[in-house]
């Protein structure tokens, strides 16, 4: 961008940092994805290529390396949204609320915290209107309560905390895996082994930042364990119960994309086409036809266990099927009974 075109448009900034004393060199687009919350290296990457981000006032490429005492910032053309939480009424289906807890069930599209390109209409956000005067909500907390969190397409039960002393003791469940979480997903293809337990070792993609990796070597990721049984299976596609023992990033979506059996219309991670099947051009019209009745990738946080806080008693709950999965099986079981192929 010439000097020109940025005098003629203003610019903000967005965010800006000076490097630690001690900081080794490293390329500037991993750096700064390292330290700006809910980026990836790619949005780095392209605010770069777009001469957006500077190092000691001066426009870097994402190949620089950063040294200690550099004055980085990051400006784009528009105002930097506030960070802070601006209560929203939006309608929470809530399972479950007394002084201590709040159990939600979170409907699709919901993102869950704010975040780079989510700054309003998260469940933080509706939970900032609905339970404003707990002692986590505040302006400035970006994650009030949260002891876990769901993907912005998946369905299903959150528990959140309403007292500091209800966030330690959950926390600390969900850290010992003394919390039970199952999940019900439709993923492509049948299994030859109807129970199973995946694991790996869960990190950012080194090819694609965006999304996360399944790694067998303990230094490249976070250990991760999905245990798994088949529930139905509908010729080309399983309904399949998944229960976590823990809580990584993406990982049921990249456990079954890693043995396989991708998760049913999962843009992110390969599961929107035909993975199983014929070559029919009918099939795969019916395949269409099915993406269109879920679109987003086929998982429910179905079922959600732990003890509570202070009444100490085991508090179990379920969440029912949403109806875009619901219909997208009964149209695979139709599709079942009747094919020739």
């Amino acid at each position: 961008m010439t000097e020109q075109a940025q005098e003629q448009q203003e610019y903000f900034e967005h965010f800006s940092i000076t490097v630690d004393k001690g900081q080794v060199p490293v390329r500037i687009d991993k750096f700064l994805t390292s330290k700006m919350v809910n980026t990836s290296r790619t949005k780095v990457q392209t605010a770069t290529s777009a001469e957006c981000v500077f190092v000691n006032k001066q426009v870097v490429k994402s190949n620089y390396k950063v040294k200690p005492g550099d004055n980085i910032s990051l400006v784009l053309p528009e105002e930097p949204q506030s960070t802070e939480i601006i209560p929203e009424n939006i309608p929470l289906d809530i399972i479950y609320e007394d002084d201590q807890i709040i159990v939600i069930n979170k409907a699709a599209g919901m993102v869950v915290h704010p975040g780079f390109n989510n700054y309003t209409g998260t469940l933080v956000h509706a939970l900032a209107y609905h339970i404003k005067d707990s002692e986590l909500f505040n302006k400035e907390n970006m994650r009030p309560g949260l002891v876990h969190r769901i993907d912005k397409n998946t369905t299903g039960l959150l528990v959140v905390a309403k007292t500091q002393f209800a966030l330690t003791h959950l926390a600390k469940q969900f850290y010992d895996h003394s919390s039970d979480r199952k999940y019900l997903a439709l993923v492509w293809g049948t299994f030859d082994e109807k129970e199973g337990t995946i694991t790996g070792y869960i990190n950012r993609d080194i090819r694609d930042r965006k999304i996360m990796h399944n790694y067998q070597n303990e230094d490249e990721g976070r250990w991760s364990v999905t245990h798994y049984k088949v529930l139905e299976e509908l010729a080309y596609v399983s309904v399949v119960e998944c229960q976590l023992e823990t809580g990584r990033t993406h990982q049921i979506r990249v456990h079954f994309k890693h043995i396989g059996h991708n998760l049913f219309n999962d843009a992110t991670y390969g599961g929107d086409r035909v993975l199983k099947g014929t070559t029919f051009t009918k099939y795969k019209q019916f395949v269409e036809n099915t993406f269109k009745m879920i679109p987003r990738h086929a998982l429910h946080a179905q079922t959600l266990g732990f003890t509570h806080p202070t009444t100490k008693e085991r508090m179990n709950f379920e969440a029912p099927i949403p109806d875009d999965i619901t219909q997208t099986i009964e149209k695979w079981r139709h599709y079942v009974s009747f094919r020739k192929d």
